[in-house]
C-alpha cells in the first residue's frame, strides 16, 4: 500500500514538474485546500473501475433492504424541499421503457436546482452550466437499489478557486446533495 502511494506521488511529482511551463504550477495554485486528497481518491476509483469516469466521479449510496423507491423519491424531494433547493424535473426512464416494452430495472432520473447559486456559478465559471441542474439518480442493480450524484467535492476543491460567497453558497448545494443521498438510502423523511 505505501508503495502504491509512493507511486503516485512520483508520478503526480513527475507531471507537475513536466507541464510547470505550461501553466500548470499557475493552475495548482489556484485550487482549493483538498484538491489533491481530492484528486488522489478520484484517481483511486478510476483505476479500481478499471478507467470508467464515471464511476469514479459519483458519489453511490446503497439504499438500505425494504425502502421502496417511493420512499426514496420522497426522502429526496423532502431533502430539497427543506434545503431550498427546487425540483425542476424528473425522468421515471425505466416507466418509459416499459412503456415501449423493455424490460428493465428502476432508473429514475431526478434534477435540482438552487437557482440564485447556480446564476452566481454559472457568471464564475461559464462551463458549470454543463454540470447544471444537479442530478439525482437511483438506479437499480442485481442486489437492490442505488442512489447516485456527482461527486461536488470534485467541482468544489478541484476548480478554481471561488469568491467566499460563492464557495459557501456551492458548500450548502454540495451538503443538501450528500444529504439527499443520506436520507434517500433509508427512506428517511
Amino acid at each position: 500500500m505505501k508503495l502504491a502511494n509512493l507511486f503516485k506521488a512520483a508520478i503526480l511529482a513527475a507531471g507537475i514538474t513536466t507541464l510547470s511551463g505550461c501553466g500548470t504550477m499557475n493552475a495548482v495554485s489556484n485550487l482549493e485546500e483538498g484538491a489533491g486528497t481530492t484528486f488522489m481518491q478520484i484517481w483511486d476509483k478510476w483505476v479500481a473501475a478499471d478507467g470508467d469516469i464515471a464511476e469514479a466521479t459519483m458519489w453511490e449510496m446503497k439504499v438500505q433492504e425494504g425502502v421502496p423507491l417511493a420512499d426514496v423519491i420522497d426522502a429526496i424531494n423532502a431533502v430539497g424541499i427543506n434545503r431550498n433547493i427546487k425540483n425542476v424535473g424528473e425522468l421515471p426512464l425505466s416507466e418509459e421503457l416499459k412503456a415501449r416494452g423493455v424490460e428493465t430495472g428502476v432508473v429514475h432520473v431526478m434534477s435540482f436546482c438552487n437557482p440564485d447559486t447556480a446564476r452566481k456559478m454559472i457568471d464564475f465559471s461559464p462551463a458549470m452550466g454543463g454540470f447544471l441542474p444537479c442530478r439525482v439518480n437511483i438506479i437499480e442493480k442485481a442486489d437492490g437499489l442505488y442512489i447516485y450524484t456527482m461527486n461536488m467535492d470534485m467541482a468544489i476543491k478541484m476548480g478554481r478557486k471561488m469568491p467566499p460567497e460563492l464557495y459557501e453558497a456551492t458548500m450548502q448545494v454540495r451538503n443538501t446533495m450528500w444529504e439527499m443521498l443520506e436520507k434517500g438510502s433509508k427512506g428517511e423523511f
